[in-house]
């Protein structure tokens, strides 16, 4: 987005990825054996409320329309997340009104917990122990490595809790998945001749200078880890193949700490215009654990006690006038592509305004 932003101003780069694909962790491409489009890294669902975002998207690629609806199975049984009318009534074996549903919950909640801290305060003050218990608890612990308790409460505002039977994973206005690809949208998005491309290119190993970086790498890795390394989670992936439909949904999460996985996903479900084509499916049981040296970081975990290791870095960043840090990595923060996004497209306005100063 940066590099696209530059070139349609005049003003020439270089986009490099150690990788020997376009659209890092969201790279998609044909499954060779049953020809479904995979999310090789893990499934992305883009959504988005912000207009302009949804404009510069669509320029470069076609976005079919996506509810994405997420299951559960606890217990031998299946509910439909995030947590909604549906899963109450269900999960507490009634048929509770909205209004009865709410009061029901706020008399399971801690209402004690004023100001939450943590993962579990927010979760216990939010929605109570046994919805806790029986949905976030074990499978927070498998995601992140470690016990709520040491977890931030802000991971948990992420997830709604609605007293309807709406169990549409997101709320923005715009939700799709592009027909082609992210990997196609990328590559017209690189498809500049003000944009030179180089693929299996480490940064470190480039020697040529430039006038300003954008770096979307981790901000410890940049400052070749001289303060430590900040914790990330990564991902592992089961593949299996099956005929068929393996679980008739595109996301099945498995929140009991016993189950070795998080969730299993089935990547022709992402696609439901082409998925009745396909005779085979692809299925994917994904784990996570901690970054190692040599493993592909997905997550910021942003623990409580590597606070001043961040603030070092990003007070060297700050001081480095000639780089740019944007991305997951290059910040530090969880973002959604469609903040990340924004965030490129301000990131590249900000330096093309300097330029005119």
């Amino acid at each position: 987005m940066i590099a696209r932003e530059l070139a349609e101003a005049g003003i020439a780069s270089v986009v490099m990825d150690e990788r020997n694909h376009v659209a890092g962790n969201c790279h998609t491409e044909r499954d060779p054996r049953t020809g479904i489009m995979v999310h090789r890294y893990g499934p992305h669902i883009f959504h988005t409320d912000q207009q302009h975002v949804w404009d510069f998207i669509n320029r470069f690629g076609e976005m079919v329309p996506f509810i994405l609806r997420v299951k559960t199975t606890h217990g031998g049984r299946v509910y439909p997340l995030p947590v909604n009318l549906h899963t109450i009534n269900q999960f507490f074996d009634r048929a509770m009104s909205p209004a009865e549903a709410k009061a029901f919950i706020e008399g399971q909640v801690r209402a004690d917990i004023e100001n939450p801290r943590s993962f579990e305060e927010q979760a216990l003050r939010f929605i109570g122990a046994p919805l806790y218990e029986a949905f976030f608890r074990g499978y927070t612990t498998k995601q992140w490595g470690l016990e709520p308790s040491k977890l931030p409460a802000s991971i948990l505002k992420r997830l709604p809790l609605r007293f309807d039977y709406d169990d549409n994973y997101f709320s923005h206005p715009y939700q799709a998945i592009p027909r082609a690809g992210y990997s196609a949208i990328v590559s017209r998005i690189l498809d500049h001749t003000g944009i030179e491309l180089r693929l299996g290119c480490r940064f470190e190993d480039v020697t040529e200078e430039f006038s300003h970086l954008f770096y979307s790498g981790g901000m410890d890795r940049y400052y070749g880890y001289s303060l430590g390394r900040l914790g990330y989670r990564t991902l592992d992936f089961r593949q299996s193949y099956h005929e068929g439909d393996f679980q008739g949904t595109a996301i099945m999460n498995y929140p009991e700490e016993e189950v070795p996985f998080t969730r299993v996903t089935e990547h022709k479900h992402f696609a439901p215009w082409e998925a009745s084509r396909f005779g085979e499916t692809v299925v994917f049981h994904e784990s996570s654990r901690a970054c190692g040296p040599d493993d592909i970081p997905y997550y910021p975990i942003r623990l409580v006690e590597e606070t001043s290791m961040l603030e070092a870095y990003e007070a060297r960043t700050r001081e480095d006038r000639d780089v740019t840090f944007v991305g997951r990595l290059g910040t530090y923060q969880y973002l959604d592509m469609d903040v990340t996004i924004d965030h490129a497209l301000t990131a590249a306005r900000d330096y093309l305004s300097r330029q005119v100063e």
